[in-house]
């Protein structure tokens, strides 16, 4: 069965269960402005990286303040409700195969009792590294790890198991078999598979049940590889396609309905790992390999104006989540 999209008259096959992706269009579309005259106001953002930390970024993008960090490398992170920090670490050094930790966050106010900051949860790695975490509404923690038994793990805050099942992903090369795996509300699980360019929908015992190839037709050599796969309240996916140097928004049968290139943004998406759909409708990347003229991140409204850019002397972000904008904080949950 063929289906088309109402943006630009996209295309793509579904297959049974699996979503085949066709007939992606590349053509540049011109911008309506360009990043230099974009408009720009301050964010705070929680940046996860080299370096994991919250920073409160100026308006003009080219300053920021140091509001809390963490003294390790990050994969990804979450500032919860209450104000706690979930961090998926990187492998290295104290964390040889990666951990995932939840932190409260000690007190530094002028007036209050200091605090330092406190580990109440963690999990270490088993494998390679652990490539993702969640915490559920429930206060179960949803986290993917890598390595010769690709799989996903549930656990709750007693450290049980709810749920474990293996990825359906190559097993030759263990840092690309996942990335930011997410449980949605219908108690299924979205989870990109980089070399297998492809989105998988899983059940609780691992079953795949839906399945997005993220290949760009017509051109192989694109590594189009998916980063994100961001579930939108209409039944999209938001997708980052790495090395593609793309974010890619499919309907909820698949089909390319949105997507905003490299070409489009002048060179500053290069390497779109970490990417945020905001309440306005604006969406966030973070271009991992640092874009033209060292732009760490971009916002793009979906005409694909760029109305805000952060161009910085500071390490490269690999995912992260934005937290305020002018100052005013963003009603949950993250789209991220």
């Amino acid at each position: 069965m063929t289906m088309c999209s109402s943006v630009g008259k996209l295309c793509g096959v579904v297959v049974g269960w699996r979503w085949v992706v066709a007939g992606i269009t590349l053509a540049a579309v011109p911008l309506m402005a360009r990043a230099d005259d974009a408009a720009v106001g301050s964010r705070r953002v929680l940046v996860c990286g080299a370096r994991t930390a919250i920073v409160e970024i100026a308006p003009g993008g080219d300053q920021e303040t140091v509001v809390w960090s963490y003294p390790a490398s990050s994969r990804e992170g979450w500032v919860l409700p209450n104000g706690n920090v979930l961090l998926a670490l990187s492998k290295g050094g104290p964390t040889p195969k990666g951990a995932a930790i939840e932190i409260k966050r000690g007190v530094t106010k002028p007036g209050e009792t200091t605090t330092a900051d406190e580990i109440i949860w963690r999990y270490n790695g088993r494998q390679d590294e652990v490539n993702s975490i969640q915490k559920t509404a429930e206060g179960t923690y949803v986290l993917t790890e890598a390595g010769p038994s690709p799989r996903l793990l549930e656990i709750g805050g007693d450290d049980q198991v709810k749920a474990e099942f293996p990825l359906l992903c190559q097993k030759q090369n263990a840092h690309m078999q996942t990335r930011m795996s997410r449980k949605q509300t219908d108690g299924t699980y979205l989870v990109p598979h980089l070399l297998d360019f492809a989105i998988i929908r899983y059940d609780t015992a691992g079953k795949e049940l839906a399945r997005i190839n993220t290949r760009v037709a017509g051109e192989p050599s694109v590594n189009s590889w998916p980063f994100t796969a961001i579930a939108l309240p209409d039944g999209g996916i938001l997708a980052g396609l790495t090395n593609g140097n793309r974010v890619v928004e499919f309907d909820k049968e698949g089909v390319v309905r949105w997507q905003i290139t490299a070409a489009e943004t002048d060179g500053a998406i290069a390497d779109a790992c970490g990417v945020q759909r905001l309440p306005s409708g604006n969406t966030m990347i973070a271009s991992y390999h640092i874009g033209k003229n060292g732009v760490r991140m971009l916002e793009v409204s979906s005409e694909k104006t760029v109305v805000w850019q952060w161009k910085a002397n500071v390490p490269a972000v690999h995912h992260f989540q934005v937290l305020a904008v002018d100052g005013v904080d963003l009603a949950g949950p993250a789209l991220r």
